[in-house]
This record gives structure tokens, C-alpha cells and sequence, in this order.
């Protein structure tokens, strides 16, 4: 009986001992979870400042800025466990996290390809909020970039496009520098006076308080001729960029502008 005594406090002794040499490591790492909790929280707050200042979509900014706020979050987790000796435990959870990593990116790989494309969008800006885009047979105005997908508002619809899909194919900017080019096409009877007529595009053109000649060329040219008699002259123009129904509403006053002027002076449409 004596013997199972001084077991139970030689025991005790040891568990002492142990927690008075593993204290300073507790307290070191204690110390580690607590700097690295604030250093990851400083630098998320400024990560997310900066990131929503220089993109539009601030889904994507406070996402990425909380993404670094937990990477460095991990590696403060990883020292930690270092500092007290359990660095077995950092090594499984490094190990889990990579197979866990290669079995949801498998599961989820379109979720992923669309994530990693959108990250890259946001950084390289192919076009901005309010845009018009044309891709994958879609034509309108961006209206929102998302984590999976890009918001185009076409014709009253808002249609969802992958960002993977703008990535790997050909994407159409219309605007540049604020400036969008639109176009449409009047068909003359044949034997009409085409020098004319060009003339009288051009001063509408011209006239339009919408349509701008800085920096950019608009133009009115024969383009084409239909077998049944027909001359197409194409019409250019520059506009400022508006909302997409704005845009839509100066074409159609433009166009009503040419057709009313061409009639008043006795042309033949077709």
C-alpha cells in the first residue's frame, strides 16, 4: 500500500513538473495566437480597404481580404502547435488540408475554375461596371462581377456568365475610354444620290448633342449592294457611355433623326 502511494506521488510529481516546464511554452504560445490574430486582423482591414477602393465589386474585396486574414490566421495556429511541441499535429493538419484540398478541388472543379477566374478578372479589368460586353453570344451592360459569375443586364434580362467562359473566350469591349461606338444600317434604292445622302448622316450626326467627335471618327459609307437593287450605307458614331437603356435610347433617336432626313429629302429607303 505504501509502495502504490509513493507511485501515485512520484505520478504527480512528474504531471508537476511537466506543466511547470511546458508553462513559459503555453504562455509564448499564447502570446503567438494573440500577435498573429491581430497582425491578421490589421492587415485584413487594410487588405479590404485598399481591394474596395480599386475594384467594383466589394463581394470579391472583403472575400479575398478575409481569404489573407486566414492564411495568416493558419500560419500563427502552425507556429503555435510548433512552440509546444506538438509539431506532429501541424504536420497531420497540413497533410489533411492538402488531401481535403485535392478532393473538394476535384468535386468542385468548375466552382473552382469559375472562383480563380473571377480573382483574375477583378485584378486584370477587362471592363468595368456599366460596360458593354460582348461574349459567348451575350451582348449587354455589366452591371455586377460575382465570385462565380458575371452579371450582364441585356434587353431588360440580367443574364449569369461563368467567369470561366470570359477567361478562355473571346471577349468584345465596346466602350472605350467612356466612349461607345454603335452602329446601324439604312438601305437606299438604287441610282440614289449616295453623296448625298452621306452628307445629309453626317449632319445629323453632327447636330446630335449624343454623339461625340472627340478623339473618334464617325463615319457614314457604302458597305454593301443587295442583289435586289439595294444600297446599304453603314452609319458610325461615338456616344458618351450611359446606362445600357440610355444607350439604347440615343440609337434609336439617332436612327429616327437619319430616317426622317432622308425621307424629308425625298430619298426612297428600302
Amino acid at each position: 500500500m505504501e509502495n502504490f502511494f509513493q507511485d501515485v506521488i512520484n505520478h504527480l510529481e512528474g504531471y508537476y513538473n511537466s506543466i511547470v516546464d511546458l508553462t513559459p511554452k503555453f504562455i509564448l504560445a499564447i502570446l503567438v495566437i494573440l500577435i498573429s490574430w491581430f497582425i491578421a486582423s490589421r492587415v485584413g482591414i487594410f487588405a479590404g480597404n485598399r481591394l474596395k477602393a480599386r475594384m467594383h465589386d466589394r463581394l470579391l474585396a472583403t472575400f479575398i481580404a478575409r481569404l489573407i486574414k486566414s492564411v495568416l490566421l493558419i500560419i500563427g495556429i502552425l507556429i503555435m502547435f510548433r512552440i509546444i511541441g506538438l509539431e506532429g499535429v501541424a504536420t497531420s493538419m497540413l497533410a489533411g488540408a492538402g488531401i481535403s484540398a485535392f478532393v473538394i478541388g476535384f468535386a468542385l472543379k468548375d466552382i473552382g475554375e469559375n472562383f480563380l477566374a473571377g480573382i483574375l478578372l477583378a485584378f486584370k479589368r477587362p471592363f468595368n461596371i456599366g460596360d458593354i460586353i460582348e461574349s459567348n453570344g451575350v451582348k449587354g451592360e455589366v452591371i455586377n462581377l460575382n465570385l462565380r459569375d458575371t452579371e450582364i443586364k441585356s434587353d431588360s434580362k440580367i443574364i449569369y456568365i461563368p467567369n470561366a467562359l470570359l477567361i478562355k473566350n473571346t471577349l468584345i469591349n465596346y466602350n472605350s475610354e467612356g466612349f461607345l461606338l454603335q452602329t446601324f444600317t439604312v438601305g437606299l434604292e438604287y441610282g440614289s444620290d449616295y453623296t448625298r445622302a452621306i452628307e445629309l448622316i453626317k449632319e445629323v450626326l453632327g447636330n446630335s448633342e449624343e454623339v461625340t467627335d472627340k478623339d473618334h471618327e464617325n463615319a457614314a459609307v457604302i458597305t454593301d449592294v443587295a442583289a435586289a437593287g439595294v444600297i446599304h450605307l453603314n452609319i458610325r458614331y461615338w456616344i458618351k457611355t450611359g446606362p445600357y437603356n440610355e444607350n439604347s435610347e440615343c440609337r434609336s433617336k439617332i436612327i429616327a433623326a437619319v430616317l426622317k432626313k432622308l425621307k424629308e429629302n425625298e430619298f426612297v429607303l428600302k
